[in-house]
Parts: structure tokens; sequence; C-alpha cells
């Protein structure tokens, strides 16, 4: 008898999700009733992502892309954005969702399950994040996507500022699964006054999309 593998996000919100599809093991959450104008509240826990650690980095292209050289710097291509963290360390996001196969080398982790993946986007996106962080992600100094690590609801983070603009800044947000509880609360807290509301993936593929 074969065992029915099921992978579940860390992350609940309140009402259920309207649409759902079961995608590589998960239960993806695509559309809730009464998701508005934003901001919202997306989780991409399904998401495939990597750590990928190297003493030379600049060898290696996963999924075909060049790490970029300096830290902090991302780059998005084809659904994918590989994150430089440090000099010998990146993350590397599949936001299209598919399951992907992990490459043969040595390095590379998958992070998937043991991380909550979660992208805030709309309209008030910026004044949310400073409700919880001291982090300056609307530095008008740095051209989206980049990379800022640090505390976030007192949490330790990986942040990308996706998009900058003021009417849909898109903020991506990634950190120890165990938080994800806490943090969905803090992040709906501090959004409430705007109007944050839980959203399904369809609203960030639809931003995605001509970007890929």
């Amino acid at each position: 008898m074969t065992n029915k593998i099921i992978r579940r996000s860390p992350v609940t919100f309140g009402p259920k999700p309207s649409t759902v599809e079961n995608r590589g093991h998960w239960v993806v959450a695509l559309e809730y009733e009464g998701e508005g104008d934003g901001p919202h509240l997306i989780d991409l826990s399904h998401c495939p992502r990597w750590d990928f650690q190297d003493g030379n980095l600049d060898k290696f292209k996963p999924v075909g892309i060049s790490i970029p050289k300096q830290p902090g710097i991302c780059v998005l291509s084809n659904g994918t954005l590989i994150n430089r963290m440090n000099g010998t360390q990146a993350a590397v996001w599949h936001l299209s969702g598919e399951a992907t196969d992990i490459p043969p080398e040595t390095g590379y982790t998958d992070v998937t399950d043991a991380t909550v993946f979660l992208a805030i986007m709309g309209r008030n996106a910026f004044a949310i994040t400073e409700k919880l962080s001291a982090l300056d992600l609307n530095d008008p100094a740095r051209t989206p996507p980049f990379l800022i690590q640090g505390p976030f609801s007192h949490v330790p983070c990986q942040i990308v500022v996706m998009a900058g603009d003021r009417e849909l800044p898109v903020i991506l947000l990634a950190c120890s699964r165990g938080y994800a509880h806490d943090m969905v609360d803090a992040i709906l807290h501090a959004g409430h006054e705007f109007g944050l509301q839980p959203a399904g993936e369809n609203v960030f593929k639809k931003w995605l999309e001509p970007l890929k």
C-alpha cells in the first residue's frame, strides 16, 4: 500500500480559500473570497526554495542563471529569483511554484519545508512593513529586486523588495517555519488599518507573469 504524501503549509489564515489546486503534494490556495484591491498577504510556502553554499559561487549557474556577484543583489529570470546573501551563500526561490529537481552538485539544500514564504503586496505595503521592522525596505538608492537580511517582527528574515512602485510594491519574506503563526498574526494586525486581506497565489502570479 502506497502512502499518499501530503505537504502542508505552516501558514493558516482565518478564512478558507475559495479555490485550491493540488500541486506537487501541496494544497495551494489560488483564491479567497473578498480579496479586494489590496493590500494582500499571500502564502507562497509551496514554492520550491534552495539554499546554496560554495566557496566559489561565480562558477555556478543554478537552472542556467548566473548568481549575482555582490551580496544584496538579486536577479529574476524565467520565474526564478536568485539572491546573493554573502560571499559563499545564495538563495534560489522558484516563484512560479512548480516542482523543480534540485541540482546534483553538492552545496544545495532544499529548505522549502523548513521555512515560511510570504508576499506582502499592494498599496501601503511599505507602511505595513514599517510598523514591524526598522529595516529600510523603501530605500530610494536601491533598485529592486534587492535583498535585505535582518529582523522583521523580531525574527531573522530574508526580505526581497521585488517592486517599489508606490501603487503596487511587492515584498517577499522568508523565515524559519516555526515562526509562521506569529509572523502571519503580526503582519495581519499591522495591516488591519490599511485593509490588508489574505489572497491566493493567482494575485501574485498575475503580477509575476509579465516579468517571466
